[in-house]
Order: structure tokens, then sequence, then C-alpha cells
């Protein structure tokens, strides 16, 4: 990843109201935002409705209007990630509302996450199990947020999170746990 001066600097800008500020910060992130958004739909079923681009300018209009105390590269990249989750996950709702009975299976965490685009039901189940996790322990839930939807490493997870990457494995094990236990749970298993 690149050096987060430029870009916290320009969110900064961009937050106290400099509009070129956002003209300038768009070419500097948009490569890994793109590649965010392949690291999404990667897990996603081939031929896909909703192409990296299409994904990267969706967030980003999303994120346009929202009003966000911008701290850092850090925080945009992970607002990012969250953004990009929500669409694939509302995408996913529309999908499954559009499809008629169709009961939720058990899945592992990789697994849910591979086939969530041939059963929207597991993406929404994931997603479900992911926001009470949320309520259990919000850090917990941001660093499985970040490094299976991110695609971040466990240094790039440490990072943002502002914990040790060491922390980050301890999360993802418990996380990863907790979440196969409330899937299995949901499916009647």
């Amino acid at each position: 990843m690149s050096s987060s001066q430029p870009v916290t600097r320009l969110l900064l800008d961009w937050r106290g109201g400099n509009d070129e500020a956002l003209d300038l910060l768009m070419p500097i992130v948009y490569d890994e935002l793109r590649s965010l958004a392949a690291s999404y739909l990667s897990r996603e079923r081939a031929g896909h409705t909703l192409q990296p681009t299409a994904l990267v300018h969706e967030a980003y209009v999303r994120m346009m209007d929202m009003d966000v105390a911008w701290q850092d590269r850090a925080h945009f990249f992970a607002l990012s990630a969250r953004m990009m989750r929500r669409i694939l996950v509302d995408h996913a709702r529309s999908r499954s509302s559009q499809k008629r009975g169709g009961g939720v299976r058990p899945v592992t965490l990789e697994e849910g996450l591979a086939a969530a685009a041939d059963q929207p039901e597991e993406l929404i189940a994931l997603d479900d199990a992911l926001t009470r996790l949320a309520e259990l322990d919000e850090r917990k839930a941001r660093v499985v947020e970040l490094h299976y939807f991110g695609g971040l490493s466990y240094d790039e997870t440490a990072e943002v999170v502002g914990i040790s990457a060491a922390t980050v494995d301890r999360d993802l094990r418990f996380a990863k746990s907790w979440l196969l236990n409330e899937l299995s749970e949901g499916s009647g298993g």
C-alpha cells in the first residue's frame, strides 16, 4: 500500500471543503479501490453482474453522499471495504428476493464467501451473523470484514485496526469459530 501522508492530507482537505482535493485524491486511491473490489468479486460467481469498476463507482457515489470525519488513509480504505460489502449484500438480497423458496445451508467462512454469488442467501446469512458479531465485539467483526471481505493481509488489517498481526490472527480464529457456530445454528444444524 502506498504512503498514507498524501491520502490523509487530501481527505482532510476534502473534508474541509476543498472539492479540488477530491479530484486529486481519486487517481491516488483508484487502483487500490479497484483491487479491493476485484478481491471481493473474485469470490463471486463468474459472470456476476457487478464488475470491479462498477463496484468502485457505486461505493464512491455512496461515500460522496456521506458526511464522514475522515481520520486517515486507513479509515478511508476501511470505510471503502465496508461500503463494498454493503453493496454486495444489497445485491444478494435483491437477487434472493427475486427467487422463490430456498433454505440456507451451513457453510464455512471461506466456502461461504466463494459460494455466496450462487447462493445469495448464504451471503445474507453471513452478513447477518457478522452484524451479530459486531454487536458482541466490534473489533473482531471489523477484522473479519477487512481480511475476508476486503482481502487485506494480517499486517494490513493490523495497521488499519491499530492492533498487532498476532491479535488479528487470534481475532480471526475466534470470529471464524463464532461465525461458523452462528451459521450452523441459523440453518437448523
